[in-house]
């Protein structure tokens, strides 16, 4: 019996073209053709202060070139471009960077002493930093921000927290306030140091701090004279011992979070009311 030839099909496919992924290096920032102005840190304003300009012996001034891992010398010469010493040729004319009144703002026409100042010299934000207008612009819209959200904050804080937290900055004082007088304190504590504050604010134990000091001010508890523990005012029985180099007050909030602590919370709570 003949046996059927059976014919495979064949189905042709279209090759398929294969992208490949092009990872794009980050590109470093562009070096920027503008005068700059650099100021000596903690606002220091001598009439006149002199910066290193070279390379010695006794006072190296050397940047590591991580492609050739080697020490470069730096030099500023008037007549370069260049602020390395191995691509200075010929003869060179060293000059003077001078600050006068804590200041030293270099045109945009000194590109070797722009570029020494603002990426090789090792005192940079050491002794001196350069001053950015865009970066102060970025922080003070960063410090109102902080302020609108502390503000924001203190206006709708209820007076008991508000209480708690002017009592961190003013002490006992908050005890003879009237309510007004908080809420304007908290508000103005809210402006002035606006971190501190919501710091403060979003701290669990602050309230608990405040209600520890307002039961010692009632002499319902007190603190050692060493500071050391704190007692039942009316039989002076112990209730803690204060730990080493830790607030006393932030130590009893903490020991009133404890489970012998919640039992002390209510009762001093019902003698406060």
């Amino acid at each position: 019996m003949a046996k059927k030839a059976i014919a495979e099909e064949t189905i042709e496919v279209a090759p398929q073209k294969v992208e490949k992924t092009v990872v794009k290096k980050p590109t470093k920032p562009s070096w920027e053709i503008k005068d700059r102005t650099y100021l000596l840190k903690g606002g220091k304003q001598p009439l006149t202060y002199m910066m290193q300009g070279r390379h010695s012996r006794r006072f190296p001034l050397l940047w590591f070139d991580t492609n050739s891992n080697e020490q470069r010398e730096l030099r500023y010469a008037t007549n370069m471009n260049s602020p390395f010493r191995d691509e200075q040729k010929g003869e060179v004319t060293l000059g003077h960077i001078m600050f006068q009144n804590g200041v030293l703002t270099v045109p945009k026409e000194k590109q070797n002493l722009q570029k020494l100042l603002s990426l090789y010299h090792p005192k940079k934000n050491v002794i001196y930093y350069e001053f950015d207008q865009v970066e102060v612009a970025r922080d003070e819209l960063e410090d109102l921000e902080w302020e609108l959200e502390a503000l924001n904050l203190a206006k709708n804080i209820d007076i008991d927290h508000a209480e708690a937290i002017l009592r961190v900055e003013l002490g006992s004082k908050v005890g003879a306030m009237s309510s007004k007088e908080i809420k304007r304190d908290v508000m103005l504590f809210a402006k002035k140091n606006a971190v501190l504050f919501l710091n403060l604010a979003n701290d669990e134990n602050v309230e608990l701090r405040n209600f520890a000091i307002k039961a010692s001010e009632a002499n319902i508890i007190y603190l050692a004279p060493d500071q050391k523990s704190i007692h039942w005012s009316s039989n002076n029985k112990k209730l803690m011992v204060v730990p080493f180099d830790e607030n006393p007050y932030s130590a009893f909030a903490s020991y009133l979070k404890t489970d012998e602590g919640v039992e002390v919370y209510k009762s001093i709570e019902k003698k406060l009311n």
